[in-house]
C-alpha cells in the first residue's frame, strides 16, 4: 500500500463528480461536519456508552464519548504527520490525517444499537438461540453468519453507505479515505475468528467495501487471502477509542463512586516514571478539589498515550503499510504505560464492567431488544396478518420491509432497531408489550 493511494477525496456514490467541486474547506472536513449536523450522530446522545444514562450525576454517553474520540484521533493523526512530514512532502493529503481520523471517529459507533454491548448480543442471540433460529434455512450461509454475529462496527459501515429508501445514492457519501478509516475488522463474518467473531461489513456491503479497498489499493492479507489488511489510518482511530474509552470509564467509575479518589490517582500515577510522578503530584496541590486533581491526571494520561501511541504508528509505518503488522497500537506501547492500561482494563473488568449499575441496564437492554426483535420480525415475514400491519405502520418508510429476501426484510429490521435511541426503544417496548397506553 502507498499513502498516493490510501489517501483519496473520491466520495462514495458520487464518483462521477470527483475532482469537479470548489470549496474552502477540505473534502475530509467536509466529510467531519458532514456527520456532526447529521440524525443518527445527534442520536448518540441518548445510547448507552458503559454507564446508566445520567441522574444526577453526568457520565459518558455514545455521542460525547465519540465527540473525545474525535478529538484524540485528530491529535494522533498531527502527531504521526509531525513526525513523518519531511518523507511524504510529496504526498498529497498527507497533511490532511488528522482531519480525516477525526472524521472517522465521529462515525466509529453510528451503528451501535441501544443498550451498548448488550444489544448486540442481544440481537445475535434472538437468532443464534432465540426463535429467530427457524428462519436459519431461509438465508445463505454468509446471511445466517451476519446475524448470528451481528456486529455495530459492520452496522456503521452499512448505515453510512446503503442507499435506504428514498435517500441518495451512496448514504452518506463520504470520502473513501474515511470510510475506510473505521473498518477494523475489513473481512465478511463467514471469514472471522470463530472465537472473536468480528468483522467489518455485512454481505449486503460486501461488493462496496471490495470496491474501496480496491480504489485506495488495500491490499488483501498474505495470512488469510480471505481478508483485507487494514487501511493504515484504522490503527490511529482504533488507538483513539481504546484510549478514551479506558481512560475516561475510570473517571466515570470515580464520579459514580465505584472507585474511591486514591484508586483512581493511584491507577492513573501508574503511567508515570517515579520523577513524573512527584511532579504530577505536586501539580496536583495547586487545587483542592479532587474531581479536578483527577481531571489533570487523565488529560495528562491522555497526552502521554497520544504521543506514545504515534511513535509506535511512526516507527511501524513501513509494516503498516505492508500488511504484516497485526497487533494495535496500544499493545505496542513502552513497558510503564503498557503496565498500567492493564492494570486499568483488569480494575475496569473487576469493578466497572461487572457492577450492578452496569449488569442493570443490560438485563434491561437485552429483555427490551429481544421483545421487540420477537415482535418485528414476525410482522415483516407476515404482512398480512392485521396485527402485524399495525405495527409495520410505526417503522419508516425509509427501511426496505418489503424486500423479496427473508435476509433483506430482518436486515431492515435490524437498521430500524438499532437506529432506535435507549429511550425510545424502551418507548417502544412499553407500547408494544400493552405496558404505556397514550393518554386518551
Amino acid at each position: 500500500m502507498n499513502w498516493n493511494q490510501l489517501l483519496s477525496t473520491k466520495r462514495f456514490g458520487q464518483e462521477e463528480y470527483h475532482g469537479s467541486r470548489e470549496d474552502d474547506r477540505s473534502e475530509f472536513q467536509r466529510d467531519y461536519d458532514r456527520l456532526i449536523f447529521s440524525a443518527p450522530f445527534r442520536r448518540l446522545q441518548n445510547k448507552t456508552q458503559v454507564f446508566p444514562l445520567p441522574g444526577s450525576v453526568f457520565v459518558h454517553n455514545r455521542l460525547t464519548h465519540s465527540l473525545e474520540v474525535a478529538s484524540v484521533g485528530r491529535s494522533l493523526g498531527v502527531n504521526v504527520v509531525n513526525r513523518l512530514k519531511e518523507r511524504k512532502s510529496e504526498t498529497p493529503y498527507f497533511e490532511e490525517i488528522g482531519a480525516i481520523i477525526s472524521a472517522a471517529c465521529l462515525a466509529h459507533d453510528l451503528g451501535n444499537p441501544p443498550f451498548g454491548h448488550s444489544g448486540e448480543k442481544a440481537i445475535a442471540t434472538y437468532f443464534s438461540e432465540g426463535n429467530g433460529q427457524q428462519l436459519m434455512t431461509e438465508m445463505t450461509q454468509e446471511e445466517w453468519k451476519d446475524i448470528i454475529c451481528y456486529e455495530g462496527n459492520a452496522n456503521a459501515l452499512r448505515l453510512l453507505i446503503h442507499q435506504f429508501k428514498g435517500r441518495r445514492l451512496g448514504g452518506f457519501v463520504l470520502t473513501y479515505s474515511t470510510l475506510a478509516s473505521i473498518v477494523k475488522y475489513p473481512y465478511s463474518s463467514i471469514h472471522s475468528d470463530a472465537k472473536k467473531q468480528k468483522f467489518g461489513f455485512f454481505e449486503s456491503e460486501k461488493q462496496d467495501f471490495e470496491k474501496i479497498a480496491k480504489e485506495l489499493g488495500v491490499s488483501h492479507s498474505k495470512e488469510f487471502p480471505n481478508r483485507f489488511v487494514r487501511h493504515p489510518l484504522v490503527y490511529l482511530v482504533e488507538a483513539a477509542d481504546d484510549i478514551c474509552y479506558q481512560i475516561m470509564d475510570i473517571e466515570d467509575a470515580h464520579k459514580l463512586k465505584i472507585l474511591t479518589s486514591d484508586e483512581t490517582i493511584h491507577l492513573f500515577l501508574n503511567f508515570f516514571s517515579v520523577d513524573r510522578q512527584k511532579r504530577r503530584m505536586e501539580t496536583m496541590k495547586m487545587v483542592t478539589d479532587v474531581n479536578e486533581q483527577i481531571a489533570y491526571l487523565r488529560s495528562s494520561v491522555i497526552g502521554q498515550l497520544i504521543d506514545e501511541c504515534s511513535a509506535v504508528f511512526a516507527e511501524n509505518e513501513l509494516s503498516i503499510l505492508d500488511g504484516t503488522f497485526n497487533s494495535t497500537l496500544i499493545k505496542n506501547l513502552p513497558k510503564q504505560s503498557a503496565d498500567a492500561y492493564k492494570t486499568c482494563s483488569n480494575t475496569a473488568f473487576a469493578k466497572i464492567y461487572r457492577s450492578s449499575e452496569v449488569l442493570d441496564v443490560e438485563l434491561a437492554g437485552y429483555k427490551i431488544i429481544l421483545t421487540l426483535l420477537e415482535h418485528l420480525v414476525s410482522a415483516v415475514l407476515s404482512p398480512q396478518k392485521a396485527y402485524s400491519q399495525q405495527l409495520l405502520m410505526r417503522i419508516p418508510e425509509q427501511y426496505e420491509t418489503n424486500s423479496p429476501s427473508v435476509y433483506g426484510k430482518v436486515m431492515a429490521v435490524l437498521d430500524y432497531i438499532s437506529g432506535m435511541t435507549d429511550i425510545y426503544a424502551l418507548d417502544l417496548y412499553r407500547k408494544i408489550t400493552g405496558m404505556s397506553i397514550p393518554g386518551l
